[in-house]
């Protein structure tokens, strides 16, 4: 594909013409709230479309199996362990059972979902998943947001409906934080586009409480700060955002410490979890084994391990396409996270499901497609990731 040649791609985060429009006197934030949400419209009615087909397939697939819809989704794998946390709080020592300390899952979610909870009706689970559905559809507008500013209205929108139809996209519409943290991720990397550095460290704050995946947004706001630093930008703004943006990963991190007793008690639990840094040697033992040696390898390991094999290829594109800092910091971070370490190896084409700037070119070659076959691509995307997300949560026997 050749490079991306928009001037945004080239010199950083500047919106292309179509994407702003002056500001009439009058205008407030209520009308400009409604031409945003009008152009963002398209984006998340294309989101929301792929979505409800996956949920449709799943319906149909749990009847045949007669399991419940909203368990799988609400109550299943790691949406059990936030529904513990917003119930009885953290453990206070860190044991020696592995799998089994729930200090190793990150805080912001379960809190609100508990807070959400306590003031309307229904049970914490059903919270958390109206909570988690919600979510996806304002992570699917910062999606569109950030494709948007950068090349364009149709763009953006092919961007959003590539990020509801990733092959793990049914994880958006569970009692995951995959949505939340994406939220989180998009809204700050558009407020660094904007040059919103107060907002945008705040956002990547919240963003470390999320996810351990949180620092690479933090990385991402650090980075683009001292970039617009060194260009001669007044230092109070991004100065004070790359200040707040590492603020939530490290004090968790540190609060699970104190509460431990020891320096590395957060590190102490992911190792208990089987999880520790190893430079990528596990991944790619996996891969090896899986592609290479193992005449039957499970479809679901085969998906997972191709999606980590584009996003490394994706990633490639990124930089030869010359996208913001602050996008590939955090594409980058996030790539290097998860490759990067060792333990169970399923869930990581999950972990990467908010990594949507490494859908960029993507986005871009559709936006540039004859109609039909920009169609004809979406349409398979959807269909592939409703059979995908179905097959992961009623047919594969692991978490996704």
């Amino acid at each position: 594909m050749p490079p991306i040649t928009s001037p945004a791609a080239r010199t950083g985060p500047r919106a292309v013409p179509a994407a702003r429009r002056p500001q009439g006197r009058g205008d407030g934030d209520g009308s400009r709230f409604t031409r945003a949400a009008a152009r963002a419209a398209p984006a998340l009615l294309g989101h929301l479309a792929v979505r409800l087909l996956g949920l449709a397939v799943l319906a149909r697939w749990a009847h045949l199996k007669h399991h419940g819809v909203w368990t799988t989704l609400a109550t299943s794998w790691d949406s059990h362990w936030y529904l513990r946390i917003a119930d009885h709080g953290y453990d206070h020592e860190l044991g020696t059972r592995f799998n089994h300390n729930d200090l190793a899952f990150f805080p912001l979610y379960p809190a609100v979902v508990k807070a959400v909870a306590a003031v309307t009706p229904g049970s914490r689970a059903s919270v958390g998943l109206v909570v988690a559905v919600l979510c996806s559809s304002a992570a699917a507008w910062g999606v569109f947001a950030v494709g948007d500013r950068l090349y364009g209205r149709r763009a953006g929108t092919f961007l959003a409906v590539l990020w509801g139809a990733l092959p793990v996209g049914v994880v958006q519409w569970m009692g995951y934080t995959e949505s939340l943290f994406t939220v989180l991720a998009a809204w700050s990397l558009y407020c660094v586009l904007t040059g919103r550095w107060v907002a945008a460290g705040a956002l990547a704050a919240l963003a470390g409480l999320t996810r351990p995946t949180g620092i690479a947004v933090a990385a991402a706001v650090v980075a683009a700060a001292l970039a617009a630093l060194w260009r001669g930008a007044p230092v109070r703004g991004p100065l004070t955002g790359a200040l707040l943006a590492p603020l939530g990963w490290f004090g968790f991190v540190a609060w699970v410490g104190f509460r431990l007793g020891r320096w590395d008690g957060y590190f102490a639990v992911q190792r208990l979890w089987r999880n520790q840094w190893d430079g990528g040697a596990d991944t790619l033992r996996e891969l090896r084994t899986l592609l290479v040696y193992d005449r039957f390898p499970a479809l679901f390991l085969v998906v997972v391990s191709l999606v980590l094999i584009l996003a490394g290829v994706l990633f490639l594109l990124c930089l030869a396409d010359r996208q913001p800092l602050a996008l590939l910091v955090f594409s980058g971070v996030l790539l290097l996270v998860v490759l990067g370490s060792g333990g169970v190896y399923f869930p990581r084409a999950r972990f990467l499901l908010p990594g949507f700037p490494l859908l960029l070119p993507l986005a871009v070659a559709l936006a540039r497609a004859r109609r039909h076959v920009a169609a004809l691509m979406l349409g398979a995307a959807a269909l592939s990731s409703a059979w995908l997300g179905a097959y992961m949560l009623l047919v594969w026997p692991g978490a996704p």
